[in-house]
C-alpha cells in the first residue's frame, strides 16, 4: 500500500538474469545494457552482469555507483561457473552484434537452464539472426547508434 508521497516496494520476483555482453565494438551495447538491468532489476530480478573485459568497463564507467548493473564477473568465468554446475540463471540476455556473440549465446542454450533472449543488432542484424540454430527468443534490430528499436524490443518481453 502506498503512503502519501512515497512509491510502494516492488514485488519481488525471484528470478536470477543474467545479462551476458560480448565485444563493446557497437555503441548501443553498452546504454541498452545498463537499461535492461535496470528494468529487470526494478521489476525485482536479481541481475548479474558478465562480460568482456572492455564490455565490463564502459558498463561500470557509465554506472560508477552500480545503481543499475548489480553483480559483474568476467564472460569466461560466468560460463565456466554455470558449466561446471556452480550457478545457473532463470533468465539470460544475451547481446549479440556478431558470430562471437552467437557463439556465446549458443554455449549458454547448451549449458543453461535459463530462458534465453538473445538481442541481435548492428548493420547486418537481420543477416545473423538467421545463423541462429538453436532454441532461444530473438530480439531482431537493426541498432547501432539509436538505442530505440532494441528498448523497444526489451520493453515488449519485460512489460
Amino acid at each position: 500500500m502506498e503512503r502519501s508521497g512515497e512509491r510502494a516496494p516492488e514485488a519481488k520476483s525471484g528470478r536470477r538474469a543474467l545479462i551476458l555482453l560480448g565485444c563493446p565494438e557497437v555503441p548501443v551495447q553498452t546504454s541498452v545494457a545498463i537499461y535492461l538491468s535496470y528494468r529487470l532489476r526494478e521489476r525485482g530480478d536479481e541481475v548479474t552482469v558478465a562480460g568482456t573485459g572492455a564490455a565490463l568497463k564502459l558498463t561500470k564507467l557509465a554506472d560508477p555507483l552500480g545503481r543499475y548493473l548489480g553483480e559483474t564477473m568476467n564472460i569466461d568465468r560466468c560460463i565456466g561457473s554455470i558449466s561446471e554446475g556452480k550457478i545457473d540463471y532463470d533468465l539470460c540476455f544475451s547481446f549479440a552484434h556478431s558470430d562471437a556473440g552467437i557463439s556465446y549465446a549458443g554455449t549458454i542454450s547448451y549449458i543453461s537452464r535459463a530462458e534465453l533472449f538473445v538481442l541481435i543488432f548492428g548493420r547486418e542484424a537481420e543477416e545473423l539472426s538467421e545463423t541462429v540454430e538453436f532454441s532461444c527468443r530473438k530480439l531482431v534490430a537493426k541498432a547501432v547508434h539509436n538505442p530505440m528499436p532494441l528498448k523497444r524490443l526489451i520493453d515488449e518481453v519485460i512489460d
